[in-house]
């Protein structure tokens, strides 16, 4: 059985309490998804400086970037595993769309298509969101939305104006 590709979304807006900073914390996330059984990472997009959406003037901007693994994994160990690893990085959830520490979000396993409970395949809102769809595009040029059928390039080319730019030097 081939190894199947999981994309996981990494994201953070705030320091961690040792002091590291957002993009710190993602390079930091990548090594814990490499630790996860089963699964190793093997390809991570540059990383993005991204606008809060829903805009929100209080919040920072986010860094983000996607993560390609292969392995064997289920949606919801791997669910669990992304959780953990926000966990340990010191993620607190006080209301929907909070700025956080660390976010992990699981876009995608294997093309499946999960209604939920947890978790939701592909990702709800992926589709929407450039700093999801631009660091995936990387990592996984062609991939095609599993629900939509659309490549990623042509929802990237759908996309409304979001402030997002790839950060200096990557």
């Amino acid at each position: 059985m081939p190894a199947e590709v999981a994309l996981v979304a990494i994201g953070a807006n705030l320091p961690r309490e040792d002091g590291a900073g957002p993009h710190e914390t993602c390079r930091w996330a990548v090594g814990r998804l490499g630790a996860i059984p089963g699964l190793r990472v093997v390809a991570v997009s540059s990383w993005w400086e991204s606008a809060p959406i829903p805009p929100d003037p209080r919040s920072p901007p986010y860094v983000n970037g996607v993560a390609r693994l292969e392995g064997e994994a289920t949606p919801e160990g791997l669910l669990a595993a992304l959780h953990a690893i926000e966990d340990e990085a010191g993620r607190a959830r006080p209301f929907p769309n909070a700025p956080r520490v660390l976010d992990l979000d699981l876009i995608d396993l294997g093309g499946r298509v999960l209604a939920g409970p947890a978790p939701i395949l592909p990702h709800p809102r992926a589709a929407e969101r450039a700093f999801v769809l631009r660091p995936l595009a990387e990592v996984a040029p062609g991939w095609v939305h599993p629900v939509l059928g659309r490549p990623v390039e042509a929802l990237i080319a759908a996309l409304p104006p979001q402030e997002i730019g790839r950060l200096a030097g990557e």
